[in-house]
């Protein structure tokens, strides 16, 4: 554990997010002196090589305070509105902090469909990529101003296991106001271990998490665990720590021994593959047989139309749709060769009867093996 904790320590490219929580003092306004040693923290990291990227929540969070708002609203308007006033407060804190070491900061504002969007996806990338060959720390919040339930990450936690994966990151650090993953709610059972390490995606850990964020956030343990599956796609490795130990970015570097490591399970994904994961937003849903399912999971083949049994969902050619078993499982995800309606017409048919079918054949295969990715 330790030699792979060192490892990690000196990765060259990591992407630090911060939750509201601890930016915003438990919602009493930007804590900026928190900020600052955070900061420094990361200007000490800059200058041993080490690339960052910072993903940063509490915009919301100190709208609200700025605002006079006790609690959180349910109503989009005000959200959006919330983080307008408060954008403008956290990224100024950014901006003077990081000055003080010389070091510049961009502004980075995402949405959903700035990652769903093939070609968005590969500006975005190569933005941020010349930003950090320019020694550029990038800051980046999800568009709450803009964004809506339709288009939202739902949590920043997802934002940094996805901007990991658009940057393709050694480590993602996850700075939150708990120790790490417990094994139980330490809250409810003070005896509770701490789970120091594992790996993402294993659904054992997901178990132990469940709960939801608190009053200031969306997220929770349960989202974090959840970001380092998606960040493991690119061969990330996540760590989940306390932001209140002294001088943690500092120590992780060290490779100490604190908080929750995630480690990668799976190989690493193709950029491309990469991309058709993180695509949170799927327009359709396609069932297939206990042979397709077979097909796709143990020898890695394209789906042919033969293997699906039913269509639900609008799409078009070139839209994510879902794969599921017949129990309602899914199993992938891909990009799809025909509309809903052709599928509808092919569905249960060999590939030689599409252009009897339909009159045409845009591929033998519904879904390429190049654009699905298995979940």
């Amino acid at each position: 554990m330790t030699t792979e904790r060192e490892n990690l320590g000196r990765a060259k490219r990591w992407v630090v997010k911060i939750g509201s929580a601890l930016l915003t003092n438990e919602g009493r306004g930007l804590d900026k002196e928190a900020i600052a040693d955070w900061v420094a923290q990361m200007a000490r990291l800059r200058q041993s090589g080490i690339e960052l990227v910072l993903v940063s929540s509490g915009a919301v969070a100190e709208g609200m305070k700025r605002l006079g708002w006790q609690e959180r609203p349910d109503e989009l308007h005000h959200l959006q509105a919330a983080a307008a006033v408060g954008q403008m407060g956290m990224v100024r804190a950014y901006e003077s902090f990081f000055e003080q070491h010389g070091i510049h900061t961009a502004q980075v504002l995402l949405t959903h469909d700035d990652l769903s969007n093939r070609k968005r996806y590969l500006n975005a990338r190569s933005a941020l990529k010349t930003l950090i060959s320019l020694g550029v720390v990038p800051v980046i919040n999800e568009n709450d101003t803009v964004a809506t339930d339709e288009i939202r990450f739902g949590d920043n936690d997802t934002l940094g296991g996805l901007v990991a994966n658009l940057i393709e990151a050694q480590l993602l650090v996850i700075l939150t106001d708990q120790q790490g993953l417990y094994e139980r709610d330490p809250r409810q059972d003070p005896t509770a271990a701490l789970v120091k390490q594992g790996f993402a995606g294993d659904e054992q850990l997901e178990a132990m998490a469940g709960g939801s964020g608190g009053r200031l956030g969306r997220g929770g343990m349960l989202t974090k665990l959840r970001a380092a599956r998606l960040a493991a796609r690119s061969d990330t490795a996540t760590w989940i720590v306390s932001g209140r130990v002294p001088s943690v970015l500092l120590k992780i570097a060290e490779g100490a021994d604190y908080g929750t490591l995630l480690l990668p399970a799976q190989p690493k994904l193709l950029a491309r593959k990469q991309w058709i994961a993180a695509h949170l937003k799927v327009r359709g849903e396609i069932t297939l047989d206990a042979g397709a399912v077979q097909k796709l999971t143990r020898s890695g083949s394209s789906l042919l139309s033969i293997g699906v049994t039913a269509v639900s969902g609008q799409f078009t050619r070139g839209d994510m749709v879902s794969c599921v078993d017949s129990e309602g499982r899914e199993i992938a995800r891909g990009l799809i060769n025909y509309s809903a309606e052709e599928t509808l017409k092919i569905m249960r048919q060999p590939s030689h009867r599409i252009a009897e079918l339909l009159g045409y054949v845009s591929e033998s295969e519904l879904i390429h093996r190049d654009n699905l990715v298995l979940l």
